[in-house]
């Protein structure tokens, strides 16, 4: 016979919780000692193991009680019904992880203004997802369509994803802080997006000039499901992209082809 003490020290699981199970009629201990305390059999410490792997699997344990006593316990239509709870509770949690990510991303966006973030993230749930496809589908053709499927995600966890979040943070929290379009602090991110942007989409300037046209519109970008940015901010990044643009042709090494 092993002691509680012994057993908790073998099992990891606490006296308390042995106790626990001993008053609920859940594993009851074999013998005591003179003194009061549980002792248990090899037969109690299997019964245990068994308990922590249905527990394991999500059972309760008052649905392990009934399945360890009930002789007639119906095990295959459990499993499978402990299978389907698992399976809609594993598409809750990921729809939570999904919205935990887009809050992230959103406060990164918003230089730590998580009222803000909350606000816009709101407001694109509200969209109608069905009436959010067809107006994409209108709008894009197939080819393009496949580039929709490389543009940075609001709840994704990719390198791109997050780079292109932190990108558009740091020429929020700059214009905030009164900088230049032309400053080099600016233009080195404006830099960076371009060279993103021709490293996902291969130079596929019509499809980018579209999407731009489209996020400038609020009504548009919020048909298409994308995270809100305000106009000044658009408008700051615009007038970025075109002294970026127009110093490249200005340069020495540009004039030949111009």
């Amino acid at each position: 016979m092993i002691h509680i003490n012994e057993v908790a020290k073998q099992t990891k699981i606490t006296v308390r919780t042995l106790r626990y199970y001993d008053q609920i009629g859940l594993l009851t201990a074999s013998s005591k000692t003179e003194g009061g305390h549980r002792l248990y059999s090899e037969e109690d410490l299997k019964k245990l193991q068994y308990i922590q792997f249905l527990k394991g699997m999500g059972y309760s344990l008052q649905d392990i009680i009934g399945m360890l006593s009930d002789s007639k316990w119906n095990w295959s239509n459990s499993l499978k019904g402990q299978l389907g709870y698992i399976i809609e509770e594993h598409k809750r949690l990921k729809s939570i992880e999904s919205s935990l990510r887009e809050l992230i991303n959103g406060i990164a966006i918003e230089g730590g203004d998580e009222r803000l973030a909350v606000q816009k993230l709101i407001q694109l749930s509200n969209q109608n997802n069905k009436r959010m496809l067809t107006f994409k589908e209108s709008m894009f053709n197939d080819k393009e369509m496949e580039n929709w499927t490389k543009l940075p995600k609001m709840n994704g966890e990719d390198p791109d994803s997050m780079e292109w979040i932190a990108l558009l943070g740091q020429i929020k929290r700059l214009m905030k802080e009164k900088d230049d379009p032309a400053s080099s602090k600016v233009q080195n991110i404006i830099r960076r997006m371009l060279e993103k942007q021709a490293e996902e989409f291969k130079g596929d300037d019509d499809f980018m000039d579209k999407l731009w046209e489209l996020r400038k519109s609020p009504k548009q970008s919020e048909m298409l499901g994308l995270y809100p940015i305000e106009k000044d901010i658009l408008d700051f990044m615009e007038r970025a992209f075109d002294i970026h643009i127009a110093s490249r042709q200005d340069s020495p090494m540009q004039g030949g082809e111009s």
